[in-house]
């Protein structure tokens, strides 16, 4: 099958080159994002693959059905970035990867709470430039803390057990109970009471009409003051503006974030010797209690190549007329 793959670095070609060796698929390599008017390069292909911040909108994927394209492949977990009615109204399959590596992004997450805490990338500056004062970098122990899961699928609940473990008291807030969870003493409640009442709020749920903008002016307004809010999800999930404000007024006392609402614009390339336009996103990188990382929660060995592994297996099969395991069904996505 050929497929163009959109959206590429030289470490996906290595693994999705490795992943489909000997499997008869040619797969040609684009580094721009598909979208409306890059759509027509994948003239030709069966598949398209595509990754988070590409834009298979409806207009993109009546160029794709005319090309010949019969397969969105999404070498990710989340599928917001594809218009799924259309697709199947196009008679377009669309798959994803729903578990490439939950202890990658729970990890990350956690190390993002811990960075924050307790200053990391502030003291090693300092430390580079000569200076070990230990002034304005104290921090909280986790022990004994509140953390608020919210989404506690494969990655949330990995989250939940990782932070069981450094003994803090686990709220889950999700219409999914994940048994996993309830075995080591997570309590589900509802979203208020979870915001109310954590030190921690850890957002782990996928983009859905009703995740969006799940963390606005309203639901801030709700949460423990000084609290510390991380993102490893998808960047809509919160209402970037409504954050810069709580971070303002003292309300939010710390933020990290992996993801961002218009990253699209900015993740995943060099922008060190240009200016970044947007405003939003200038303006959170001048806090001292913000953190932000360009989406690589997801980047280990271990993860590259169980998505590239998933995504020639999910062409292979639909080339074959096999079941698609990975097959987008949104209705069955709910937070």
């Amino acid at each position: 099958m050929r497929a163009a793959v959109f959206s590429t670095k030289p470490y996906d070609r290595r693994f999705l080159d490795a992943a489909a060796e000997g499997t008869g698929h040619e797969l040609r390599y684009f580094e721009t994002r598909l979208t409306r008017d890059t759509a027509g390069l994948a003239r030709g292909s069966a598949a398209v693959c595509i990754f988070v911040n590409d834009e298979a909108d409806a207009p993109a994927l009546q160029i794709l059905k005319e090309g010949g394209v019969q397969v969105v492949a999404c070498r990710c977990a989340g599928f917001n970035q594809v218009d799924v009615q259309e697709a199947q109204k196009l008679g377009i399959t669309v798959v994803r990867v729903p578990a490439y590596s939950p202890h990658a992004v729970a990890e990350y997450a956690v190390g993002l709470i811990l960075a924050l805490n307790r200053h990391i990338p502030r003291a090693c500056n300092r430390v580079r430039e000569g200076n070990f004062s230990l002034d304005g970098l104290m921090g909280f122990d986790l022990f004994g803390k509140t953390a608020g899961v919210v989404g506690t699928g494969k990655i949330g609940g990995l989250v939940a057990k990782i932070l069981h473990g450094f003994g803090c008291e686990v709220l889950g807030h999700d219409s999914y109970i994940n048994p996993d969870c309830t075995a080591i003493g997570v309590r589900y409640v509802g979203l208020d009471e979870l915001l109310a009442a954590s030190d921690v709020v850890s957002l782990h749920c996928p983009l859905t009409p009703a995740t969006n903008q799940l963390i606005n002016e309203a639901t801030l307004a709700k949460m423990k003051p000084g609290a510390m809010l991380i993102n490893t999800s998808r960047g809509a999930v919160i209402d970037t503006g409504a954050v810069v404000g709580a971070l303002k007024s003292g309300r939010l006392g710390y933020l990290g974030l992996d993801v961002y609402e218009e990253e699209e614009q900015y993740f995943f390339e060099d922008f060190s010797s240009r200016v970044i336009e947007d405003d939003v996103l200038a303006r959170l990188l001048t806090f001292p209690n913000v953190l932000i990382t360009g989406h690589q929660a997801f980047f280990t060995r271990e993860a590259i190549g169980n998505i590239a592994q998933t995504v020639v297996d999910s062409l292979s099969n639909f080339e074959k007329g096999l079941p698609l395991p990975n097959k987008v069904d949104p209705a069955a996505i709910v937070l």
